[in-house]
């Protein structure tokens, strides 16, 4: 059994076309396509990462789809009792140009009641090139341009304990990425009980179920204003996190998980013991 541990096809999202590109398809060619023509299996965590793994030519026969697992920890999902006015807008992730994190900032321009918004700003070594260096700046610069940069905090390289405390103190995740196979920002928020408004990339596809826990939106900073609406109301709010919670819980769970990989192991190894 292979697992891709991501997207196949990243060299092809994140590289330019030569000379790097070259490498990774001369690597693909020798060693990785070599590799799954010997699997029995391959696991992808997302359906997106499906669609790439058909793209790259491995037979649909042989994909699986396994999320992968969140630690059901404790985490102060309870946002019932809070008293602060603001309502508080969580981007964790590389911020990067695929991120598009200027539509969060444009959306929030709109927005007709008190709000802040925390940017949590994690490495990413896929990106970290020319392309997208300098991009923070620029979120910066876009900030202080729209007269939003008083309401905008900024973690760059956060360590894990201020990331937790980002999701303790947000209301709303908000992910408008261009492109994500997979998105375990998108699982931590879930986990946290958040709703989430996402673009349709990733696990978004598969977390949120619009109107319910969260919403799918277009690259729109007026669809995106108008769900931050929306949830406006704290209860609301209370309620889309909860079923957020309980349905990346029961489905993204390491319980769950390995459950779906013994079951796979299961149906592997019948040919080979009967």
């Amino acid at each position: 059994m292979l697992s891709t541990h991501g997207s196949l096809l990243s060299h092809q999202k994140h590289h330019p076309p030569a000379p790097r590109n070259f490498l990774h398809r001369l690597y693909d060619g020798m060693t990785l396509k070599s590799a799954v023509k010997r699997a029995d299996a391959v696991v992808v965590s997302s359906v997106m990462e499906f669609e790439e793994a058909l793209e790259f030519g491995i037979g649909k026969h042989k994909l699986h789809i396994i999320p992968d697992g969140i630690d059901s920890h404790t985490v102060d999902s309870d946002r019932s009792g809070r008293l602060r006015k603001d309502l508080c807008l969580l981007f964790a992730g590389p911020v990067t140009r695929s991120r598009r994190v200027e539509l969060l900032l444009r959306a929030a321009r709109k927005l007709t009641l008190p709000f802040r918004i925390i940017l949590a700003a994690t490495p990413d070594r896929l990106e970290a090139d020319e392309n997208s260096s300098g991009y923070l700046l620029e979120m910066k610069k876009l900030a202080k341009t729209l007269g939003m940069e008083d309401h905008i905090d900024i973690l760059e390289n956060p360590s894990p304990q201020e990331l937790s405390q980002c999701y303790a103190d947000a209301d709303i995740f908000i992910y408008p990425s261009a492109y994500e196979t997979s998105g375990t920002t998108l699982l931590q928020a879930g986990t946290s009980g958040l709703p989430i408004i996402s673009t349709p990339v990733g696990l978004a596809k598969e977390i949120v179920v619009t109107g319910e826990n969260g919403f799918i939106v277009p690259a729109d900073p007026d669809m995106i204003c108008d769900r931050i609406l929306q949830l406006g109301h704290a209860d609301i709010r209370q309620k889309f996190g909860q079923h957020m919670r309980e349905k990346v819980l029961g489905e993204f769970g390491w319980n769950a998980v390995m459950k779906r990989y013994m079951d796979l192991y299961d149906s592997l190894k019948k040919p080979y013991t009967e």
